[in-house]
């Protein structure tokens, strides 16, 4: 978890999640199944990144990714 490759990928993550919730949310608003503006959205993304992160801290004690059964990779 302290290691540079760990949060780059941590950081890659969250920020796939947000984008996907910030889609899924907007999505769904332009075909009639949810009511979000652009700052549900924003906020729903937000959450979802976090969580995204969290889940990352929660899950990197046993190996060397953000992930249970990640491997992240050095490119040094």
């Amino acid at each position: 978890m302290f290691t540079k490759a760990f949060w780059t990928a941590t950081g890659e993550r969250s920020l796939r999640t947000g984008a996907q919730a910030l889609v899924a949310a907007l999505g769904l608003d332009t075909v009639g199944l949810i009511h979000a503006d652009w700052g549900d959205g924003l906020s729903l993304a937000g959450g979802a990144a976090l969580l995204a992160v969290l889940t990352a801290v929660a899950t990197s004690g046993g190996t060397e990714g953000p992930g249970i059964t990640e491997t992240v990779r050095n490119r040094e």
